[in-house]
């Protein structure tokens, strides 16, 4: 199960850089837009991901923008969950504008980001919500819905294992059972049963799976 998890991980990432993410927040603070999202989407549980922004201001022609340097240098970002909250690294990207912060979401749910200071004097002081952190079952192939299963049937089987060392400990030591079939050989015979009986269990619980 790990490597097919890691696997579509890789291929998330793979396919990450050429598709444009449509996920990601945007917010205006005067001719600032401000984006926030996910570096690997959809976020999940206990996955490295980055938290990322991009800061863009006017360019030179009208509708056109660029990216603003330097952008954290007065602003802190606080990621939110619930009633915990986490001043974050902010790590400048290579392209002017675009800044990440290295993060391993523990648990499903929302993450706010609050930015707060100033960019080049402008105040900034707003509440930025990203994508919802996903369980690792949106990942899952094939479904692991059989895997209480597996875990239920491998159980019985250890069960089964311990309860007949016990019964042939007990009969190879009981001198009842060697001389004439006494309580424990009774007792050895009746452990033997049930753990036949067990082991039908079990194997009409593997058949159900197929």
């Amino acid at each position: 199960m790990k490597v097919v998890i890691m696997g579509l991980v890789l291929f998330l990432f793979s396919v990450g850089f050429v598709i444009p993410s449509f996920a990601h927040t945007t917010v205006e603070v005067q001719s600032y837009k401000i984006e926030v999202g996910w570096g690997l989407e959809p976020p999940i549980v206990g996955i490295r991901n980055d938290l990322t922004i991009k800061i863009t201001e006017p360019g030179d022609a009208p509708g056109q923008y660029k990216g603003v340097s330097n952008a954290f240098k007065n602003l802190e970002a606080t990621a939110i969950f619930g009633g915990v909250s986490k001043v974050i690294d902010i790590n400048a990207d290579p392209k002017i504008g675009y800044y990440f912060s290295p993060i391993i979401p523990t648990k499903t749910g929302t993450i706010n980001i609050n930015l707060k200071g100033d960019i080049n004097g402008v105040p900034v002081d707003t509440l930025i919500p990203v994508e919802d952190v996903e369980s690792t079952s949106i990942l899952d192939f094939p479904s692991t819905s059989g895997s209480s299963s597996d875990q239920d049937v491998t159980a019985l089987k250890n069960a089964i294992s311990s309860l007949q060392k016990e019964v042939s400990s007990m009969k190879d030591s009981s001198p009842e059972t060697s001389v004439n079939g006494g309580a424990a050989y009774d007792f050895a015979i009746f452990g033997l049963s049930i753990a036949a009986a067990a082991i039908i269990l079990a194997i009409i619980a593997l058949i159900k799976r197929k």
